[in-house]
């Protein structure tokens, strides 16, 4: 199992910036892709971003493309999401996922450890 921690959330003004970081612990942070998924308020859970183990491989929703930026730092354990141009349709709490094996993956399903989630609020 893989313990993982959010951080950097907080109330930003529409077309500001906010870094999320995703610090793990447990299983070796190298041997898994990771993901970054939202959720607002009545809405599923959904990928926004993912990254390979290696981080040579990265994936980004249509809606974030162009704005957030996904990377991975092997040597701290740390994951981390660049988000720039925020839009208020960007608001809910962010949580970062380990994946089930090395790959970039799209679905909850393939993750198998999630963090408790970080809220991001972003007004208009």
């Amino acid at each position: 199992q893989v313990q993982l921690v959010e951080s950097g959330g907080g109330l930003v003004q529409a077309g500001g910036s906010l870094r999320l970081s995703c610090a793990a612990s447990g299983r070796a942070f190298s041997s898994y892709g990771m993901g970054w998924f939202r959720q607002a308020p009545g809405k599923e859970r959904d990928i926004v971003a993912a990254i390979s183990a290696t981080g040579i491989n990265r994936y980004y929703v249509d809606s974030v493309k162009g704005r957030f930026t996904i990377s991975r730092d092997n040597a701290k354990n740390t994951m981390y999401l660049q988000m720039n141009s925020l839009k208020p349709e960007d608001t809910a709490v962010y949580y970062c996922a380990a994946g089930i094996g090395a790959g970039t993956y799209y679905y909850p399903h393939q993750y198998d450890s999630w963090g408790r989630g970080t809220q991001v609020t972003v007004s208009s």
